[in-house]
């Protein structure tokens, strides 16, 4: 089985704080989204409630042809305002591992995502990796970059 690494890195204009109860929110995962991907969470969650080891999180999505898929997820780690881990459960992927980190810098935080993550069905996975998933990952993370620039501003350097 090929595994396949995908690393993001984003700088916002927030607070520690500001970023963790965004992003450990499940119910935000729908609004850094593409719209095309259909993605609706199906697992109950009170909106106050930040991820925790054990969270599991259900999801169904339409990523091609609008053909429904049902993705779990688990959230396996979590050091608060430091970073998470989500894992598949039961989904499209072999293999998903995502790391969210997050560092305090001057005049906000630095982000940075790290997934592996592997297809089923070997050669035939391998190609569809080539020719379609690697791209539509890369969108998905572009998609999300600009997103949250435009919810949370643009980082400044100092």
């Amino acid at each position: 089985m090929k595994t396949y690494k995908l690393n993001t890195t984003q700088k916002l204009p927030i607070s520690i704080d500001e970023a963790w109860d965004f992003f450990s929110s499940p119910l935000n995962l729908k609004e850094i989204t593409p719209k095309e991907m259909g993605f609706d969470i199906t697992s109950a969650h009170n909106p106050n409630e930040k991820a925790y080891a054990g969270q599991i999180i259900t999801y169904l999505l339409t990523p091609l042809l609008g053909i429904p898929i049902k993705w779990m997820t688990e959230i396996t780690h979590v050091k608060d305002n430091d970073y998470f881990v989500d894992e598949q459960r039961f989904g499209p992927y072999a293999l998903w591992h995502h790391t969210h980190k997050f560092k305090e810098i001057p005049g906000g935080i630095e982000m940075f995502d790290t997934v592996h993550y592997a297809l089923p069905y070997g050669v035939i996975g391998q190609l569809l990796h080539a020719i379609l998933v690697k791209k539509k990952l890369e969108k998905i993370f572009e998609y999300r970059f600009e997103v949250l620039k435009n919810k949370f501003g643009e980082y400044k350097s100092y």
